[in-house]
Parts: structure tokens; C-alpha cells; sequence
């Protein structure tokens, strides 16, 4: 559980190094800008097809013992809609437009930690854009399609109040897994080795994504945490590579 502590230490660290360093500062509210820019158009457009879908699910009905129960109906379809809207919005901005912005934050990071970018690839702005790309689209879409799949089951199986606290976690260890995989990814190192590391700081991962979850505040702190992941990796990983090399 040492691990867990660290994971939202690393984040808050992150955040305050975010805020201090005026280049960081400066990426992290252009990423805000985006996430909240497009969630909210995502809002607009289905919110205002609201009452088409609440009607395909269920009208009105005439009976007033009933109309409450509509009502409570309605608010959590709205709810509903709101949060894939959050989530659409958030994958949509992290592969279209973010993807660059995290793994520049997190080379900013990481040369203002050690002076330099360790065994980065050469390669043509193109090809380094759609890798990046490439890198992004599994990272972010597999996780959370997981991550609502067990909250779909936690709704129609037996197996509810364990998916119903499955689901959050996987999410937390997802999202924080989406910025502490930048640095490996950009470094290619294999995949079965980063998801090897995900696993030996599984605590960390819960620990860092929880407060990514908070309503409101998850925005802020999801503009900055390529920042605090770089802290951890440069600080914990690297560290522990060079102490297992010999001599």
C-alpha cells in the first residue's frame, strides 16, 4: 500500500511542477482548453437529441403512480448521456489533439529533471506524429472500453457490488497507465514490458489515477499528470534500470 501513497503524491508533485514551470504551465491549460471545448460540444449535440432518446426508451405514461418514476428515469438517462459525453470527449481530444501535447509535456519534464531526453528516436515529424498516434489509440480505448464493460456487467450480472468497485479502480489504473506509459512508449520499449510494469506498480497506478476521477477537478489534474507520471518514472524507473546495471 506504500505505492498507493506514492501514486497520489506523484500527482499532486506533477500538478505543482505543472503550475510552476511556465512552459508546462502554458500545455497543460492549452490540453484543458481542448478537453473542455470539446466535451462540451459532445453535450450540446446530444443533449439537444435528449428527449428523441428518452422518448425511444420510454414516453411519458399516463399513469401518475408511474410518472416518478419517469422522472427519476430521465435524470439518470441525462446523467448517463453526460458522462459518455465526458468520455467521448476526453478520447477524442487525447488522439486528435492531446497526443502530441502529453508527450511534449512529458519531454519538457523530463529534460528539466535530467538535462536530456534519454535514447529518444529519430525519426521525420510525420512518422513521429502517427507513431505517437499509434501509441495512443490502444493506450486510451482498449483501457476504458474495459473500464465501462465492467460497468455494464456490474449493472446486469450477479456480480454487481464487485464490478461496482472493479469499475472505478480499472479506470483510475487505466487513466494513470495512459501517462506513466509515455516515457516507454516514446523510448519503444516493448509492450509486454510496459504492461509488465504496470503490474509490478499496480498500487501506484490506483494510487495516481483516483484523483483523476473526481468530477471537475478530474480535468485539471488530467491536463497536468503527464507531469507528475515523468517524475515518477525518471525518479523510480530510470533510477532502478541504472542500479541494476553492473559496475
Amino acid at each position: 500500500m506504500k505505492t498507493f501513497f506514492q501514486g497520489l503524491t506523484y500527482n499532486f508533485k506533477g500538478l505543482r511542477l505543472g503550475i510552476k514551470t511556465p512552459k508546462l504551465l502554458m500545455l497543460g491549460l492549452i490540453r484543458f482548453a481542448i478537453l473542455v471545448i470539446i466535451t462540451i460540444m459532445a453535450a450540446a449535440v446530444v443533449l439537444a437529441k435528449y428527449q428523441q432518446i428518452l422518448n425511444l426508451m420510454w414516453t411519458m405514461p399516463e399513469n401518475v403512480w408511474l410518472i416518478w418514476l419517469w422522472h427519476v428515469t430521465s435524470w439518470l438517462l441525462a446523467l448517463l448521456l453526460i458522462a459518455i459525453c465526458a468520455v467521448l470527449g476526453f478520447v477524442t481530444a487525447q488522439v486528435l489533439f492531446c497526443v502530441v501535447i502529453v508527450d511534449y509535456m512529458s519531454q519538457v519534464t523530463e529534460k528539466q529533471l535530467t538535462g536530456r531526453l534519454k535514447a529518444a528516436p529519430k525519426m521525420s515529424w510525420p512518422k513521429y506524429v502517427w507513431f505517437l498516434m499509434h501509441q495512443e489509440i490502444p493506450r486510451t480505448i482498449v483501457p476504458i472500453l474495459i473500464a465501462l464493460l465492467l460497468l455494464v456487467l456490474s449493472w446486469f450480472t450477479p456480480l454487481g457490488p464487485v464490478m461496482t468497485l472493479l469499475s472505478p479502480l480499472a479506470a483510475a489504473v487505466f487513466l494513470a497507465w495512459d501517462n506513466t506509459d509515455l516515457i516507454p512508449a516514446r523510448r519503444l520499449v516493448p509492450f509486454n514490458k510496459r504492461v509488465d510494469l504496470l503490474r509490478r506498480y499496480l498500487w501506484f497506478h490506483v494510487g495516481f489515477g483516483l484523483p483523476l476521477l473526481i468530477p471537475f477537478a478530474n480535468i485539471v489534474l488530467i491536463s497536468f499528470a503527464p507531469v507528475g507520471a515523468t517524475l515518477f518514472y525518471v525518479e523510480r524507473i530510470d533510477k532502478e534500470d541504472e542500479q541494476a546495471v553492473p559496475g
